[in-house]
């Protein structure tokens, strides 16, 4: 048996609800925390349907999973991630149909996690590391049987065959997830060469992946003290009762002000500079790890990462806005502002700490009764000429 999945009571609920709906052919994702032992899944979203998109029909000679809309997943896929916090991320997908549909569901299944995986890693600015698993998950439902069959695609690799995988619940896997949480003020001027819409988008990528280096070299401090990466975070008494409760822990990440080593002598040049983006403002954010001997690097890994994602996203987000008014010009009358946002966290759920609720846009995620803040940021935008 290949990997190992240990999947929350109220994800079996949810999948047993989508199955329940007969002749059903419904796609989504599973959403948790990747480990290199096992993976946790604390969440289940359906994909939603096009407004447009009514009953799937079948062309002649063609499979009803020839109309999945693989692009469709893949929007709702970013966009699921844009809301959930670090160490949540979305761990592969799944697949519900009718049993004569069942041989055919391993490509779609294929077809989608690969989709998915690299419409979601084009505004990374993070490499990933040694440790980071590129297993996914497809998991295939049958909606009469409710049989399901668990397997995994190595997205790093194209060509690669299904490996089976075990698929198991468990009540309250996230309860004792430590959370940590961090404040990170920014003050970002990116130069932009030419202003037009195409250059401003290359420049911002460019800007941030510079800014990102500096995040990545950042040291960080657990409650107020350096702590090596090895450091275990949990290594109180192992039967003490508040040792299965869920500990916060405060980090404080100190950025340098200037480049890393590397990018100096490759960034110093002389261009010509047509106008400038400014980022200013904090990000909010919060990560969890799963608390089986988690250690003080993989806390800082998974605070970087959400803070690179919350100034990727918003900077994403604020961008689209203003291309959808199709105003692209010098804003500097309006005082410097284009917009000033701060999310409110969604409300708790009464499932096992888990928000089962899901639009086009958005997905919440509480992991135990804490609820996640979802990388809230108060973000600011301006272009200068």
């Amino acid at each position: 048996m290949g990997r190992g999945y240990i999947a929350e009571e109220s994800v079996e609920k949810r999948l047993a609800s989508l199955t329940a709906v007969g002749g059903s052919r419904l796609t989504g994702l599973l959403i948790g925390h990747s480990s290199a032992q096992r993976d946790f899944v604390v969440l289940a979203v359906q994909t939603p349907r096009r407004e447009a998109e009514g009953a799937p029909e079948s062309r002649n000679g063609s499979s009803p999973l020839d109309d999945v809309d693989v692009e469709w997943v893949s929007a709702h896929a970013r966009q699921v991630a844009r809301m959930l916090p670090g160490g949540v991320d979305v761990l592969g997908v799944f697949l519900i149909t009718p049993p004569e549909l069942a041989k055919e569901a391993q490509s779609t299944l294929k077809k989608l996690v690969f989709a998915v995986d690299k419409y979601m890693s084009k505004t990374r600015l993070w490499d990933l590391s040694e440790e980071d698993v590129t297993d996914r998950v497809a998991l295939h439902i049958c909606s009469k049987t409710r049989k399901a069959v668990c397997k995994t695609f190595d997205v790093k690799d194209p060509k690669c065959s299904a490996k089976p995988a075990d698929w198991k619940y468990q009540s309250d896997i996230s309860s004792s997830w430590p959370v940590f949480t961090c404040s990170v003020k920014l003050d970002l001027n990116i130069p932009i060469t030419e202003m037009s819409s195409q250059n401003l988008e290359r420049c911002l990528k460019d800007g941030l992946m510079r800014w990102a280096k500096q995040v990545e070299a950042a040291v960080c401090l657990i409650n107020g003290r350096p702590v090596s990466d090895d450091y275990e975070l949990l290594s109180g008494p192992k039967k003490s009762p508040k040792a299965s409760q869920q500990q916060t822990f405060q980090v404080q990440m100190l950025v340098s002000a200037e480049e890393p080593e590397a990018d100096q002598r490759s960034s110093a040049r002389v261009q010509a500079c047509g106008g400038s983006v400014c980022v200013r403002g904090a990000v909010h954010c919060t990560a969890y790890i799963h608390s089986n001997k988690p250690r003080a690097r993989q806390a800082a890994q998974a605070i970087k990462r959400d803070v690179l994602n919350t100034v990727s996203n918003r900077v994403e987000m604020l961008l689209e806005d203003v291309m959808s008014e199709g105003a692209f010009c010098s804003v500097a009358a309006q005082g410097g502002e284009v917009g000033l946002t701060q999310e409110v966290p969604v409300q708790p759920s009464t499932e096992s700490g888990v928000n089962q609720n899901a639009s086009h846009y958005y997905a919440g995620v509480a992991v135990a009764t804490v609820i996640a803040l979802l990388a809230t940021a108060t973000s600011l935008l301006y272009l200068a000429e």
